[in-house]
């Protein structure tokens, strides 16, 4: 089931050359483990509920395995402070739904029943 990296990344007060070096390296410890950007930065965006102002980062790999073997590389964790000395922001792994249509509707039937049953939703 593919997985991703999701990272909400905050405004960087300047462009830092550690920055920079984060940029040239990073999809060279994503390619190892079938990584690739889904997104980055994407500077044409429209907010349409809240405020969004971050960058999003989304990475997909082909399962949670490979997002977990990325992040713990030895590779990858010699760049993270690089960027996390510059950008704040929050990084995490999350599987997707699957390869089948996810059906909202059908998740909510087993909360409704779960809940008819007396289990916790």
């Amino acid at each position: 089931m593919t997985a991703y990296a999701l990272a909400n990344l905050g405004p960087q007060p300047a462009l830092h050359e550690e920055v920079l070096l984060y940029m040239e390296r990073v999809k060279a410890t994503l390619d190892p483990f079938g990584g690739r950007f889904l997104v980055h930065g994407a500077p044409d965006r429209e907010v349409r509920e809240g405020t969004w102002s971050q960058d999003l980062v989304l990475v997909s790999f082909p399962s949670m395995d490979h997002a977990r073997r990325w992040y713990d590389s030895a590779a990858y964790q010699e760049l993270i402070p690089l960027r996390a000395r510059n950008i704040p922001g929050d990084l995490m792994l999350i599987d997707g739904v699957g390869d089948d249509a996810y059906d909202p509707a059908g998740t909510a039937a087993l909360l409704r029943a779960a809940q008819g049953s007396g289990g916790a939703a």
